[in-house]
């Protein structure tokens, strides 16, 4: 027997014309979201993207406006981030890099009011305490990182996770490379490594007269944007206020890319409509 579900589900693939990207707006916007909290009894339910174009998050957060419906979390992948095993063109060229994605996002859940609703995690070449620091600065609740323990792993970033060729044994399933990788010594640094970037961090809150890193905002980071001048991150980044995208003003939009393509899309499809 088809569960209604599904059968809904069957439509929704049909009516998303072959594309993948419309097909996960489709999920989204009907009740898969909430399928999926069911089936995992209650667990939170999210997605994890690399921005494109900004107006296929615009689709998904008009999406969101329509059903009511939305992720419990939504990570950001920037392009910078990666694995060995990707194409080259594919980590140095496609997707908008972490900074701007995640403000992108974090600014669109804003705009429409529900970002008290979605936790937002970040990743993407964050390595540092002042990496954490700053990503949570600018709109993350938490970070992924990758890179850092891996080369607390000892990765030399060879670029051939998917050769099984790896030649400080980490991705391998070759037994003879497999013993450089010394799991006693490797463990004793991964933890080193975690710990100190944690104090490190906790240092700099301390520093900057905070408690907590959820207290950290884009004022508290300074950029140096020419030899002779800097200026605070919150001076230089687009700050969406509460409910800006579902209001009229004057103004609202607050930043060319909503100006330029918030009104352009339905949540019904990514397709741009009319003319920018």
């Amino acid at each position: 027997m088809i569960d209604p579900l599904d059968a809904r589900l069957v439509q929704i693939v049909l009516r998303a014309e072959g594309s993948l990207v419309q097909l996960l707006l489709c999920a989204l916007v009907h009740d898969a979201a909430l399928r999926l909290r069911a089936l995992s009894g209650g667990k939170p339910t999210g997605i994890k993207l690399c921005i494109g174009h900004p107006w296929e998050f615009f689709a998904i957060a008009k999406a969101m406006l329509a059903t009511g419906i939305t992720p419990d979390f939504i990570v950001i992948d920037g392009s910078e981030g990666g694995t060995g095993a990707a194409p080259a063109e594919f980590s140095d060229h496609v997707g908008v890099p972490m900074q701007e994605g995640l403000l992108l996002v974090h600014n669109t859940l804003i705009g429409i009011g529900v970002r008290d609703r979605v936790r937002l995690g970040a990743s993407g070449k964050i390595i540092t305490a002042f990496d954490i620091a700053r990503t949570l600065a600018i709109g993350a609740d938490w970070c992924n990182s990758a890179r850092g323990f891996m080369f607390a792993l000892g990765c030399l970033q060879a670029q051939t996770c998917h050769t099984g060729y790896c030649p400080t044994g980490i991705t391998t399933q070759d037994p003879i490379r497999q013993r450089a990788l010394v799991v006693p010594d490797k463990a004793d640094r991964v933890f080193n490594f975690h710990r100190n970037t944690v104090r490190a961090l906790g240092e700099l809150l301390a520093a900057a007269g905070l408690s907590h890193p959820r207290e950290l905002r884009p004022h508290h980071i300074v950029h140096r944007v020419s030899p002779t001048e800097v200026r605070l991150l919150s001076a230089m980044l687009p700050q969406m206020q509460p409910a800006d995208l579902l209001g009229d003003a004057p103004g609202r939009l607050r930043h060319p890319v909503f100006e330029l393509w918030w009104n352009r899309v339905a949540a019904n499809d990514f397709a741009l409509r009319g003319t920018a």
